[in-house]
């Protein structure tokens, strides 16, 4: 421990190897400045006004090289937070392990962090396993280049001299569509294990191979990730399954030894084969809502994803005598609790999930008033879309789906129609009614009694 203290003591700066970037012109590259966002040009040209260093960085220069649409800007400077918070009047700093700064302008929300510099292992706030918990030590742009994680985000684009800065032969990996890591894999995995998930997502989405140093100790390593946060992990599973690449990242995971006993989710998705179909539809629908640019709901993915896990549970249940609607809650909750310990999903999605699952046993009743109360509720719509899903399937009739899809959007006249035609099955069982014993005319009360009493 004292020699420890020692060394940290008098041990003398290493001064890192020099190490000229490659500054790659417009003409190689092909990126020019009007193709990023308004609000990235204009944080990077404030910046940079101001004396400071200001580059568009990471995954927005690599999807732009491979030609596809960024989704969001990141912009990395030599400022600090507080230098950057003071540069822009719509900023707030955030963030604890990464202090950032999100700055607004417009509907728009640009990432600013400062280069940071690598720590050594005895200067790092680490776990017992080598997580690295917080990386607020500021560097140089080369520094913040070695600290990244692979190499085709650690790029850096300059909008004013549309030059490309690549510490690590970015460009030249995306050109050979190869997803390497920067560093030694093992010690980059052990300070972050989520950059398991992250290759693994990437390779999907991009059509990258990941470089066989980093890809052989993803399997022995995959246990790390039960040390990661699981609002972390939750966060990170979303960033999968909404790439538009889903179906292709899982099958990435399982090829990379990442489901079993890592996210019961994964395990549910991949080894439940009356389920397969319907989750195959379910990823493939969102996959398409994705690149089609339109909205996704999240709650309604993971109701799919978990709800044979639900059925099973639900008729486990009635088998063993409870009644149906009781039993189904209960299954939902005991699904949803096992979720939680390894995804952090949050509150209000997994009420979402429930609504979507709570509307399904009430599609088996099509007469009476039971139908208008279904319409009338507030997901209906998520609720008759998870429907024709199982329908889709094979797990019910699509005749059903058919019918809710006439009887919401038919007239009056039109619904009792649809009434009449829904299936004698389909109607709710009535309640018997006791019959009271009517007493003959002329007896009192108290002959009542004494018809009952034994003679004897």
């Amino acid at each position: 421990m004292i020699r420890k203290l020692l060394r940290k003591v008098f041990k003398r700066p290493a001064t890192p190897a020099r190490h000229e970037p490659a500054l790659i012109p417009v003409e190689r590259h092909g990126i020019r400045r009007e193709q990023l966002s308004p609000a990235a040009r204009k944080v990077c040209a404030v910046l940079q006004e101001k004396g400071f260093k200001a580059f568009v960085v990471g995954g927005a220069v690599r999807d732009l090289l491979i030609g596809h649409p960024p989704k969001d800007y990141d912009v990395a400077t030599s400022a600090t937070p507080e230098e950057v918070r003071a540069a822009f009047r719509r900023s707030r700093i955030i963030g604890r392990r990464f202090k950032i700064v999100h700055v607004m302008s417009g509907p728009e929300t640009i990432e600013v962090s400062t280069f940071r510099a690598s720590q050594d292992a005895e200067s790092a706030d680490t776990d017992e396993h080598g997580r690295v918990l917080r990386d607020n030590v500021f560097g140089n742009q080369q520094e913040d280049a070695t600290r990244r994680d692979f190499t085709v985000n650690a790029l850096y684009y300059d909008p004013g001299t549309e030059t490309i800065v690549d510490y690590h032969h970015g460009v030249a990996d995306i050109q050979q569509k190869t997803l390497r890591m920067i560093g030694d894999p093992r010690t980059r995995y052990r300070e972050d294990p989520v950059r398991m998930l992250r290759a693994v997502r990437l390779a999907a989405k991009l059509g990258l191979t990941i470089d066989p140093a980093a890809r052989q100790p993803i399997r022995e390593m995959g246990p790390l990730l039960e040390n990661v946060p699981a609002a972390r992990l939750f966060d990170e599973m979303l960033k999968l399954l909404f790439s538009g690449h889903s179906l292709k990242c899982l099958q990435q995971l399982r090829a990379e030894g990442l489901h079993h006993g890592l996210l019961p989710l994964l395990d549910v998705i991949l080894e439940q084969p009356m389920g397969e179909r319907f989750v195959t539809l379910a990823l493939e629908n969102t996959d398409e809502r994705v690149r089609e640019d339109k909205s996704v709901s999240p709650g309604f993915l993971f109701s799919t994803l978990l709800w044979h896990e639900v059925l099973k549970t639900w008729d486990n249940k009635k088998a063993a005598g409870d009644h149906s609607q009781p039993a189904l809650f209960e299954a939902m909750d005991e699904v949803l609790d096992a979720q939680a310990g390894k995804l952090a999903i949050t509150r209000r999605i997994a009420g979402d999930i429930k609504d979507i699952w709570a509307l399904q046993p009430r599609f088996d009743k099509r007469a009476g008033k039971a139908p208008y109360r279904v319409i009338e509720q507030p997901r209906y719509r998520a609720g008759w879309d998870f429907l024709r899903l199982r329908a889709q399937a094979g797990e019910i009739p699509m005749e059903i789906v058919d019918w809710w899809d006439d009887f919401a959007h038919a007239g009056p006249d039109q619904r009792e129609a649809l009434l009449r035609q829904a299936p004698p099955d389909a109607a709710p069982a009535a309640k018997k009614r006791r019959r009271r014993k009517r007493k003959p005319a002329g007896e009192t009360p108290a002959a009542a009694d004494a018809a009952v009493v034994d003679p004897s």
